[in-house]
């Protein structure tokens, strides 16, 4: 923290080069990286080589499964209607997605863009495809795109499909669609067809509301971030030794007591239920499921804080505001520590409806090794209790875990042998090693905001690994996918989080989404300039990063 303080007066100057933005929270006032007046020249520059060509199908984020191009452009004109149908007569699915895409284009082409369930062979055509072979061939998340001088056709099987669909036209279009006034346009999409589905099932990040508490309208805006890119998963960091971050009925002090504070001092804060409920919406309108974590059995000081029952020696403990790790534990042998558990995951299973909970289990120094394991043992079928299924920090496959358990990896290099064998017995993995997919670790020593004992991690070192050969020894199909952990140590605003996530955050989606056949440095660091355009659109406050030829480089 004394490096953090040291540094935040160099982060003015870091903020021009980097070209950032302002975010849309009135939160982010206070930031370290203001808003400037005037749009960086990346964006004219973008504006202008836009008119002169479509984006070819090919220079998208992440990288499509297949690109056929074809001859042609279809154009988004006044006239142009958004089309939906869907299977069996229901064209709800569709319809919404619909009325996402029309609300994201209206501002900035000044056009009405209907939406309209009658048929037609002309406009934009959003498609749920019958459940026939070619249906089952994009799965639950995948879409075919086709581009015609008559028509844009996009199919998919569901609405997630068609909304990541969506997401690939947003960005074959100028970055100028992104702006909230009207622009000049041409709005050109390139002929030809996309078909694409994703290489893993989970696509997360991670977002740490527990030492930093950031408000719902700054995690929609996170979400919407995270939408751009493919992401479907949400994992919110609840609790920590610093603030207990949602409201639990049966333990109330958790919330009004253990969220009081925060890192550094400051209000803390914390979700009420009817607060969860709208980030578990608005997430699912963005495809993105909601994976609670309740950090167990350390990482729990504000809990401790907050009931002296749960402490070994009935002795609450004082707030913490520091960042040291591993000093907290619940009271293993404590009856009273399954009640609580047993309570807050009961509640936070009722509030989530995705299949997912998250345990934590990283860092638990001062609980010994039996009784780690034994609480783990008591702790996992509660979460299978209420339905749910259990997520864990790999220290988990240092225990037992359950059948159909999750670990997610937070080391260094993939060595673990506990880790290898609980994959070869069927447990199946999250991969995100701190080195390559940490969002908070520090670009380079001049880095203002961060952390740096997991090394620096400059774009190229966050998107250059295989999650499939990571860990030694695991078989690759036990990987269940990847996730880019935010934690906030460092971090107080939403630009704070945007210059830490952005631009290694989309590294992390194309791993995730994209075939390994089209993994390859030089070329992704080419499409990936051509993003920096549409974040200055966004008011997305990014690190300029050196590796990365942005367009006003040029």
């Amino acid at each position: 923290m004394r490096r953090r303080r040291a540094r935040l007066l160099c982060s003015l100057l870091l903020t021009v080069v980097a070209g950032a933005g302002t975010a849309a929270s009135s939160a982010s006032a206070s930031s370290a990286f203001p808003a400037s007046p005037a749009l960086p020249a990346s964006s004219a520059y973008a504006a202008g080589a836009a008119q002169a060509a479509p984006t070819p199908l090919d220079r998208v984020v992440p990288a499509p499964a297949s690109v056929r191009p074809a001859a042609g452009s279809y154009t988004i004109r006044p006239d142009t209607r958004i089309r939906v149908s869907g299977t069996d007569g229901s064209a709800r699915p569709a319809r919404r997605v619909g009325d996402y895409l029309a609300k994201l284009l209206r501002p900035s082409t000044g056009y009405r863009l209907p939406v309209t369930t009658r048929s037609g062979g002309d406009g934009i055509r959003l498609r749920l495809m019958p459940d026939g072979a070619g249906a089952r061939k994009l799965g639950a998340e995948g879409y075919r795109l086709e581009v015609t001088s008559r028509a844009i056709t996009l199919s998919a099987r569901g609405s997630a499909g068609l909304f990541h669909g969506v997401q690939t036209l947003r960005q074959l279009l100028p970055a100028s669609v992104e702006r909230t006034t009207r622009q000049p346009g041409p709005w050109r999409v390139s002929g030809g067809t996309i078909t694409d589905v994703p290489r893993y099932g989970w696509r997360g990040a991670m977002l740490d509301v527990s030492r930093h508490f950031f408000g719902v309208d700054q995690v929609k805006r996170y979400i919407d971030q995270l939408a751009l890119y493919k992401f479907n998963t949400l994992h919110l960091h609840l609790s920590d030794d610093q603030g207990w971050r949602i409201a639990i009925d049966s333990w109330p002090r958790l919330a009004t007591y253990g969220g009081s504070t925060q890192v550094g001092g400051g209000p803390g804060g914390y979700y009420t239920k009817a607060d969860y409920r709208e980030i578990v919406r608005y997430a699912a309108s963005r495809e993105l499921t909601v994976v609670p974590e309740i950090d167990l059995p350390g990482h729990t000081n504000a809990a401790l804080a907050s009931y002296a029952e749960l402490n070994c020696d009935g002795v609450a403990r004082p707030l913490y505001t520091g960042t040291d790790v591993g000093f907290s534990s619940l009271c293993v042998p404590k009856e009273v520590t399954y009640d609580f558990v047993d309570d807050v995951i009961g509640e936070l299973a009722a509030l989530t409806p995705g299949r997912y909970l998250h345990i934590g289990g990283d860092e638990a120094h001062s609980t010994s090794h039996e009784d780690y394991a034994a609480f783990m043992d008591r702790v996992q079928p509660i979460v299978a209790k209420y339905g749910k299924t259990v997520v864990g920090w790999h220290q988990l496959t240092g225990a037992r875990p359950a059948k159909g358990a999750i670990a997610q990896y937070w080391g260094l290099n993939g060595s673990e042998k506990e880790v290898a064998e609980a994959a070869k017995a069927g447990t199946r993995l999250i991969l995100s090693p701190a080195n390559r997919a940490y969002l908070d670790m520090k670009y380079d020593a001049d880095t203002p905001l961060g952390l740096a004992w997991a090394g620096y991690v400059e774009a190229k070192q966050s998107y250059d690994w295989d999650p499939g050969a990571y860990i030694k020894d695991a078989p690759a199909s036990s990987v269940l996918g990847v996730e880019a952990p935010l934690w906030s140590e460092t971090l107080l605003t939403s630009p704070q989080l945007e210059y830490m996530a952005f631009p290694r955050l989309p590294g992390i989606a194309e791993l995730g989404w994209s075939p390994a056949s089209t993994h390859d440095w030089s070329e992704y660091r080419a499409r990936l300039a051509a993003q920096g355009p549409r974040w200055d659109a966004l008011r997305i406050a990014y690190y300029h990063s050196p590796q990365i030829p942005w367009p006003s480089d040029d």
